[in-house]
């Protein structure tokens, strides 16, 4: 027999194995990245810098953001309130037709938020499959602040039940079946052990939802219009002035994609921290 050929060991840094990346997938990466970045970059340069302070903070600039913050925060609240319970139904437990809800409830994800508006419109609206029931009691739904709501928790929930599903399956249920050993109540083993180990995801998921909700646009202006001041949020804003003042849209768009990035920023920093 021939002599065997040393193979190398791997190089450890501090106990964990440093594996190296083949040099081909960064030309790819830095393509992605390129991608991503160069129309942010022309739009930089596309900012008429000595008025843009003027246009993003006129009347209606303004009213545009805060609306969207604080419709963007009450469809977050909504998506937190129903999509946690959603996400451990589905990762905790097993019951026939699983498949099909979760499919059902990934499918805003995948729609074009254009169809999402009107199948809220024909559930919410005037003559809509519910909207008839409550316009009975005087209340109305579509074309209001609510229905701006009601659009950006359509189109997020699935952000948040997909990123809390995931950590609930990949944290698993041994600490939940320890904790239920010893004689803890379901509630209690929820609150006491589920909840705290996988809030790290349930915040990415709720960053994410805000994320999605702040920048909706397509299910809110077929649901709910565009009234300013009622239920025209910053997209709508930056599409109205795209057909008159170019300049200001191009500003608003720079406002909004600071806004999100600050929002995204704020929680990786909370996640590298340890503060999660």
């Amino acid at each position: 027999m021939g002599a065997l050929r040393a193979v190398p060991r791997p190089r450890e840094t501090g106990g964990d194995v440093a594996v190296g990346l083949p040099r081909w997938v960064y030309l790819p990466a830095a393509l992605g990245a390129f991608f991503v970045i160069l129309p942010l970059v022309a739009m930089l340069l596309e900012i008429d810098w000595a008025h843009f302070v003027p246009l993003v903070t006129s009347e209606s600039s303004r009213a545009a953001l805060l609306l969207s913050l604080r419709t963007a925060t009450a469809s977050t609240v909504l998506c937190v309130l129903v999509g946690v319970p959603m996400a451990l139904v589905l990762a905790r437990s097993s019951f026939p037709g699983q498949s099909v809800l979760r499919s059902l409830v990934l499918l805003p994800l995948v729609l074009p938020p254009v169809v999402g508006g009107i199948a809220l419109l024909y559930t919410f609206g005037r003559q809509g499959l519910l909207g008839q029931q409550l316009e009975a009691f005087g209340i109305r739904i579509a074309f209001t602040t609510t229905a701006v709501v009601l659009a950006q928790t359509f189109v997020a929930l699935p952000f948040l039940v997909v990123s809390l599903e995931g950590a609930l399956r990949t944290a698993g249920r041994r600490y939940e079946t320890v904790a239920a050993t010893l004689g803890a109540r379901p509630t209690t083993v929820l609150r006491r052990v589920t909840l705290p180990l996988v809030l790290p995801g349930l915040v990415s998921g709720a960053v994410l939802a805000f994320a999605r909700s702040l920048g909706e646009f397509g299910a809110t202006l077929t649901f709910a219009g565009s009234l300013q001041g009622v239920t025209r949020t910053l997209p709508l804003e930056i599409y109205l002035q795209r057909e008159t003042d170019p300049e200001a849209a191009v500003a608003l768009s720079l406002l909004l994609v600071l806004v999100a990035a600050l929002i995204v920023i704020g929680s990786s920093r909370r996640r590298a921290g340890g503060v999660l």
